[in-house]
């Protein structure tokens, strides 16, 4: 089997983390998804390409595997990451719309969930926890940025529009202040709507290895997937003008967090 993900090894502070970018699907789990699942519609369509080349000197670490197989930013034991909330679990058994995405009576079950943990889930957190190491041993210092965008109008999960950009630092607790003031700054700069901590607060990924005091910090930027595609429906094709547009906003973000960082280790 493939590795179930794709490190790219930078000498700088900062890692950009891409749970759900990936595409694939072993073709034994393939087999149970119905034509819904197959869509594989919750992808975060493109998200990768978009960072790409931004902050030179970043480490990338991407899961190769699709949400669908097994989620890699939702907690391991399978707690919610929103109590009471609508939301998708460990493995989604339903798309954001709610919809099933399993044929029936083919869906995931104790075991084939833990199989999955072990065969996916583990091994890209193993390696995005080897990468957090070895920059703060280099830096003193090492920043997370994890990479998410999301459908902008998704009523079962919450009301209205999304705004473009979704900063979460789960409540301010996995990151120093000064960087999440200056992500904020720099989208509210951009003129898009922004929220801060809104419906998104940050994935288990953000909440697990944001320990500032550790000097290790985390913060998740959710993206609106209308800023950046074409149409957030089959294909789910890129706008080039919307994504050149997006880009530099994005550039002065990390290029913000890495001055940051080089600041906070000194």
């Amino acid at each position: 089997m493939m590795r179930p993900f794709a490190v790219t090894r930078g000498d700088g502070p900062v890692i950009l983390g891409f749970p759900h970018t990936g595409t694939y699907v072993p073709d034994n789990i393939a087999a149970n998804l119905n034509e819904e699942g197959r869509l594989l519609r919750d992808t975060d369509w493109h998200v990768h390409d978009l960072y790409a080349g931004l902050l030179p000197g970043a480490t990338t670490v991407r899961a190769i595997f699709h949400r669908y197989v097994i989620d890699a930013n939702r907690d391991p034991s399978g707690a919610s990451l929103y109590p009471g909330q609508t939301g998708t679990g460990l493995i989604p058994l339903s798309t954001f719309d709610n919809t099933p995405i399993w044929q029936h009576g083919r869906e995931p079950d104790a075991a084939e969930t833990a199989r999955r943990l072990t065969m996916f889930h583990a091994p890209y957190h193993a390696a995005l926890q080897q990468e957090i190491a070895r920059v703060r041993a280099r830096h003193g210092v090492a920043v997370l940025f994890d990479c998410h965008s999301i459908r902008s109008v998704i009523p079962w999960m919450f009301e209205g529009t999304l705004p473009d950009f979704n900063i979460g630092t789960n409540l301010g607790q996995s990151c120093a202040l000064s960087i999440e003031q200056d992500v904020l700054r720099i989208c509210a700069a951009s003129g898009r709507s922004h929220v801060l901590n809104g419906r998104f607060r940050g994935g288990w990924t953000t909440r697990h290895y944001g320990r500032p005091e550790q000097n290790i910090h985390a913060i998740q930027l959710e993206l609106a997937q209308s800023s950046h595609l074409a149409q957030e429906a089959p294909p789910f094709s890129l706008s080039a003008p919307s994504m050149d547009a997006l880009r530099p906003i994005l550039a002065d973000i990390l290029h913000a967090i890495a001055t940051r960082a080089y600041q906070l280790a000194a």
